[in-house]
């Protein structure tokens, strides 16, 4: 079962998934670490308003699923990719520190 809905903030989740956190009786911060939802508050008030459309009634093509999957995938190997880059940059100026010529 997907957790689906549009929220103003671009998350998506189901408006059941909202009843099923509040039904819960855990910490608003518990369960966001939990389902690492960042703004969990501000999305159970959208959801207590009535103002999450809800995404769970439209179909969804497995092209649809792969093309998110393939988004995924690739956001998290283009971060992968970045903290890489940060972490050989961060460690050659260590090993360029002792070399004639280094400028800091």
């Amino acid at each position: 079962m997907s957790l689906v809905a549009q929220s103003s903030g671009g998350k998506d989740y189901e408006p059941r998934f909202g009843t099923r956190i509040k039904g819960s009786g855990l910490f608003a911060e518990m369960i966001a670490q939990r389902f690492r939802v960042a703004s969990l508050s501000n999305w159970v008030r959208l959801s207590e308003d009535g103002k999450l459309s809800g995404a769970g009634d439209k179909p969804v093509t497995p092209e649809q699923m792969e093309l998110a999957r393939l988004r995924a995938e690739l956001a998290r190997m283009t971060m992968e990719r970045d903290i890489a880059k940060k972490a050989a940059a961060y460690f050659a100026q260590d090993l360029l520190q002792g070399t004639p010529g280094f400028k800091k």
